[in-house]
C-alpha cells in the first residue's frame, strides 16, 4: 500500500466571506484534506480573503501601483505544496471573483522555472472543491482544471469533486436544517468524488515525488532559449522547402 508520508498539500479558500468560519466551502475542504491528513500528508490551509492580495498579472504588486501586497509572502505556499487544492464557491454558475484573482497570481508566477528548465508548477497535482445552491460544478471544474494544467500543474483523473442543493434559493452547503442535520453531508456522490479526488490527487503526487517529477526531454526551456529544437521542423512546402 502506498504511504504518502513527504507529500504537503496546499487548500486554498476563495470564499468571498472574509472570516474562514463563515464559508459553507470549507466544510467540504475540510472532508477532504481530513483524508489526507490520515495519511500522513503535511496540510496547510489558506483562507484567501485573509490575506491582502490585489489582482494583477506580476508577482508584486506594489511594483505596479499597489500599496499593498502579500502574495510574494505567500509565495512559499504554492512552491512547497505538492498538491493545490483550490475549493471555491459558486456565483452565478461561475466561480468566485476571489478564485479568479488566484488564478491570475498564479499565472503571474508561470514565467519562474524549477531546476529542470520547466514551469515552476511542473511535478506538482492539482484538484478543485465546488460548493454551491444552483449549477455550475462540471462548468467551474473544466475552466479550474485547464487553467491549472495550462500553467503547468497535471491534473488527475476525477479530480474534482462538488456540492448543489436544488434550483433556486436554498441551504448551502454544511447549513443546519430545520431537522438538525447538515445540508449536503448525507449526499453518497459528494461523497464518493471528494474521496476519489482526493485520492487520486495523493496518488499521483506520490508517483512524481517517487520519480522527481516529470522528465524535462522535449520540456526544457532554457534548452529550448539556447537553441534545442528537440525534432521539431516547421512543415515542408512544395519543392521541400521549410516555410
Amino acid at each position: 500500500m502506498n504511504t504518502f508520508t513527504g507529500l504537503r498539500a496546499l487548500y486554498v479558500n476563495t470564499s468571498l466571506e472574509k472570516n474562514r468560519e463563515s464559508s459553507h466551502t470549507r466544510f467540504l475542504m475540510e472532508a477532504s484534506s481530513s483524508i489526507m491528513q490520515k495519511k500522513g500528508v503535511d496540510v496547510d490551509y489558506l483562507h484567501f480573503t485573509e490575506h491582502k492580495v490585489p489582482p494583477g498579472v506580476y508577482p508584486d504588486m506594489t511594483e505596479h501601483g499597489w500599496d499593498t501586497d502579500e502574495w510574494p509572502s505567500l509565495w512559499d505556499k504554492f512552491t512547497a505544496a505538492d498538491i493545490l487544492i483550490i475549493g471555491t464557491p459558486l456565483w452565478l454558475g461561475e466561480e468566485s471573483s476571489v478564485c479568479r484573482l488566484l488564478i491570475e497570481r498564479l499565472y503571474a508566477m508561470s514565467g519562474n522555472l524549477n531546476e529542470k528548465g520547466q514551469s515552476i508548477y511542473y511535478g506538482k497535482v492539482g484538484g478543485c472543491i465546488i460548493t454551491g445552491n444552483e449549477d455550475g460544478i462540471k462548468h467551474t471544474a473544466m475552466t479550474l482544471g485547464f487553467a491549472l494544467n495550462h500553467l503547468g500543474y497535471t491534473i488527475p483523473p476525477q479530480a474534482d469533486c462538488g456540492w448543489i442543493g436544488e434550483a433556486g434559493p436554498g441551504p448551502s452547503y454544511g447549513d443546519i436544517l430545520e431537522d438538525g442535520s447538515r445540508a449536503g453531508f448525507d449526499n453518497d456522490f459528494t461523497q464518493r468524488n471528494t474521496t476519489i479526488m482526493t485520492w487520486n490527487c495523493m496518488h499521483l503526487a506520490r508517483m512524481f515525488k517517487d520519480q522527481c517529477g516529470i522528465s524535462n526531454q522535449g520540456n526544457d526551456r532554457n534548452a529550448w532559449k539556447a537553441g534545442e529544437r528537440f525534432d521539431y521542423e516547421n512543415p515542408l512546402l512544395e519543392g521541400g522547402r521549410h516555410s
